[in-house]
């Protein structure tokens, strides 16, 4: 009976061991890139990023992108904004967009409800690199930044 309950023991020790062992083993941690920049956002088919208002700043140092007001009714601009459009429309003016899929593009609009839809379609499309303004202009102001057009 001793003997049945030393291997059960040890049966058991095994069994959690391997466990966390497992645990700990199968999702190492990887530091990000240096310069990666945005929080993921996992969509069907692919992934967009969202950025914040520092991010988007930084991005302007060197900018290499598209920059897309899809917020209506039109409220603004933030500077350097190179074209409007709904982000409801987005699929049916792609032909306005960069036709390279995997050209750097960022969106926003007033919060970051619309521009997180149009973003999500965009991936959908076949675009790899596309940027969203998490909490859009509402988060720029709050920064103290000026929105033209108004």
């Amino acid at each position: 009976m001793r003997n049945l309950f030393l291997i059960m023991l040890l049966i058991s020790l095994l069994l959690t061991a391997c466990s966390a062992g497992g645990q700990s083993g199968s999702s190492p941690t990887v530091a990000p890139s240096e310069g990666t920049i945005g929080k993921p956002v996992e969509i069907d088919g692919g992934a967009y990023t969202d950025i914040s208002v520092e991010e988007l700043q930084a991005m302007f140092e060197n900018k290499d992108f598209l920059f897309v007001n899809v917020h209506i009714p039109f409220e603004g601009n933030i500077h350097n904004t190179d074209l409007s459009i709904a982000y409801d429309e987005i699929n049916q003016h792609l032909d306005q967009l960069t036709q390279d899929k995997n050209a750097k593009i960022v969106l926003y609009c007033r919060s970051g409800r619309m521009s997180s839809i149009a973003a999500e379609e965009l991936v959908k499309a076949g675009y790899t690199d596309v940027y969203n303004l998490a909490g859009g202009f509402n988060a720029w102001e709050a920064a103290g930044l000026p929105i033209e057009g108004r």
